[in-house]
């Protein structure tokens, strides 16, 4: 839906920047820094709104690639972290699992030791 809206805002746009176009035909001067040319106002306002698209669109183009390569990135660390906590989350219940049977050994002595009289 998004994609219809920007599609018609475009097109509205474009049909301003051409009435508008159309309106200005007139010739003018345009200095290229080395040399003065005529041009029709027409072929300034269409090449000037082109050149601004052309701009535009290969920045969005850029922006694009840009968070396509951060988004492999933070998946390949969410792998990764992924990883390192599942054998966290196995090492932690082993060690879990070692202190459970060392506590019971631990505690048996103690236990026989606390019922005896002095």
């Amino acid at each position: 839906m998004k994609f219809q809206w920007l599609l018609i805002l475009g097109l509205i746009f474009a049909l301003i920047i051409a009435v508008f176009a159309v309106i200005n035909v007139d010739p003018v001067q345009v200095n290229l820094l080395f040399d003065m040319v005529q041009v029709p106002l027409i072929l300034l306002i269409l090449g000037c709104a082109l050149v601004g698209g052309l701009i535009v669109g290969f920045y969005g183009i850029y922006r694009q690639y840009r968070l396509q390569r951060q988004i492999k990135s933070l998946q390949a660390q969410v792998a990764e972290l992924s990883s390192t906590s599942s054998m966290n989350d196995r090492a932690l219940a082993s060690d879990v699992n070692f202190d459970a049977m060392h506590d019971k050994t631990a505690t048996a002595p103690s236990s026989d030791f606390s019922q005896r009289k002095l």
